[in-house]
């Protein structure tokens, strides 16, 4: 038997920042990773302050992205690479009232900081009322992150490629398989929903579609071009666009409707021929209140969970796993807003 300060059950976003916690602390770990790719890991990647339907911000959006920043440096320094990119969202407007809208909102003591008032144009895409760009975002490289994380995991003998089997799990003497651990945090995203322990907390399933198309026409890769979806290049030559909000067509197969809504959002404003390449969807788990739940089980004291990011799985999963690695080893309360106890 191997004993562990703590397993974590599984490689979302959630799982590997809150594994970044303890190696900062010299904490021992295994994460425990089904080898398929979840809603994390299908992400787009983009870190934003803003919400660009209504032009307004959430709560603490500057704490969180100059936290991503200075962790993401953490994390370069035993991977060897920084996967955030610098390529800010350029906003679309549909209209001049948009484009008037977003001035007088940027004059907001909230909002100043991220809304710029240079109003600036695309090249290479239809942008009548030209666009506006969003201070302070980037983009995580997706790919090169899960790949750059759970390599470094493997080298370490940290990561176990196996489904978690809940039956073997004896929680009297904190024991799993070969390992006894000290604490153990599922993050698991909405495979919660399979595990006796958590199963009834409250997330709800948002499917996204996006698609991975091969364009004929270039248009600016350093930046991340926004009106109704986002689109941007990826790793391998194609772009990425997406992605959808669906609560009601919850299948486990790709939508064709969702694919339609891509295919005509893009065609809106990129007026040349494309190619759809890839269709890949995903299921976020998101809370009501639009807060992520972490917690303590009720009975089992070495018992947590770490869920609900929503999508901004990167921010709040970066941000938040301090605030579970100082609950747990620390006993600093968990902020109101995002404690599992706000639900009992």
């Amino acid at each position: 038997m191997k004993n562990v300060d703590y397993i974590i059950v599984g490689d979302g976003y959630a799982g590997l920042f809150f594994a970044h916690q303890l190696i900062k602390h010299q904490k021992s770990f295994v994460i425990f990773s089904e080898g398929k790719k979840s809603a994390s890991h299908f992400s787009a990647g983009v870190i934003n302050p803003v919400i660009l339907k209504k032009f307004t911000t959430f709560w603490k959006a500057q704490e969180q992205i100059d936290f991503l920043k200075e962790t993401l440096l953490e994390i370069e320094s035993y991977t060897g690479e920084n996967y955030l990119l610098d390529a800010p969202i350029h906003r679309i407007f549909h209209d001049e009232n948009e484009q008037r809208l977003w001035l007088k909102k940027s004059e907001n003591i909230d909002l100043s900081n991220f809304l710029s008032r240079n109003i600036e144009r695309i090249e290479g895409v239809k942008n009548d009322y030209n666009a506006g760009k969003v201070n302070y975002s980037a983009r995580l490289e997706v790919n090169g992150f899960f790949k750059g994380l759970l390599s470094f995991f493997e080298s370490k003998k940290q990561l176990v490629n196996e489904n978690f089997d809940y039956s073997q799990l004896n929680t009297l003497k904190s024991s799993y398989q070969d390992f006894y651990f000290k604490n153990i945090v599922f993050c698991e995203g909405m495979g919660v929903k399979e595990n006796p322990y958590f199963s009834d907390i409250a997330v709800i399933p948002n499917k996204g579609h996006h698609i991975k198309v091969q364009i004929s026409s270039s248009i600016p890769e350093n930046i991340t071009i926004k009106k109704k979806h986002f689109l941007f290049p990826t790793h391998d030559g194609l772009y990425f666009y997406g992605g959808t909000y669906d609560r009601e067509q919850l299948h486990h197969y790709v939508d064709d409707s969702a694919v339609g809504q891509l295919i005509n959002g893009l065609s809106e404003f990129y007026p040349y021929d494309f190619d759809v390449k890839e269709v890949n969807f995903g299921f976020r788990p998101t809370v009501k209140d639009r807060r992520p739940i972490i917690g303590r089980h009720v009975n089992y004291k070495n018992m947590y969970v770490f869920n609900g990011l929503g999508a901004r799985g990167i921010l709040n999963g970066c941000y938040f796993s301090k605030s579970l690695y100082d609950f747990i080893e620390k006993g600093i309360p968990l902020d109101k807003e995002v404690s599992l106890e706000r639900f009992r």
